[in-house]
């Protein structure tokens, strides 16, 4: 695939025509049987999320502490990927794993000494370029970091609101 054909298009659409490049995306969760459980549908596919099993849940299913970290994942290796490509940094591979750490008694209400959320999270890279240099390997992550959305939404959180109907 030529990264540089397929968004040159883009790109220039972009430039063009301002305020084409906002888009939307929307997740909806709706109920299920259980007070434990719930669907989440994103448009183009639909998951089974429901609560960890430290606060209740089976351990069957992804729990939405998985799915955030799980988007920064995937959103880091794509990110990575594609910064990789436009830099003519050819690799073997590319693996991200994130970690993250909370303490479920926040969430419990059980201490108001712990938060609720996750306190720490990590994002570990396993890169195999063997033709990259240090330097291009430096740039590689810088980009990567600046680029990547989930990233940049967690590093600098986006106004949040809620509406209750």
């Amino acid at each position: 695939m030529d990264l540089r054909s397929v968004q040159r298009p883009l790109k220039k659409k972009y430039r063009d025509e301002p305020g084409s490049s906002r888009i939307t995306l929307e997740a909806k969760a709706s109920q299920q049987e259980t007070p434990i459980s719930c669907s989440v549908d994103v448009g183009r596919a639909v998951y089974e999320a429901e609560a960890h099993a430290g606060v209740g849940g089976t351990g069957e299913a992804a729990c939405s502490g998985d799915l955030l970290l799980g988007a920064l994942a995937a959103c880091a290796q794509v990110t990575c990927q594609m910064v990789a490509e436009a830099m003519g940094i050819e690799t073997e591979r590319i693996e991200v794993t994130v970690t993250g750490e909370m303490d479920l008694a926040g969430t419990l209400g059980i201490s108001e000494d712990a938060p609720v959320g996750f306190e720490s999270i990590r994002t570990s890279f396993d890169i195999v370029a063997p033709e990259a240099t240090d330097e291009q390997l430096e740039n590689l992550r810088d980009k990567t970091e600046e680029y990547c959305v989930v990233f940049q939404t967690l590093a600098n959180p986006a106004e949040l609101r809620t509406e209750w109907t």
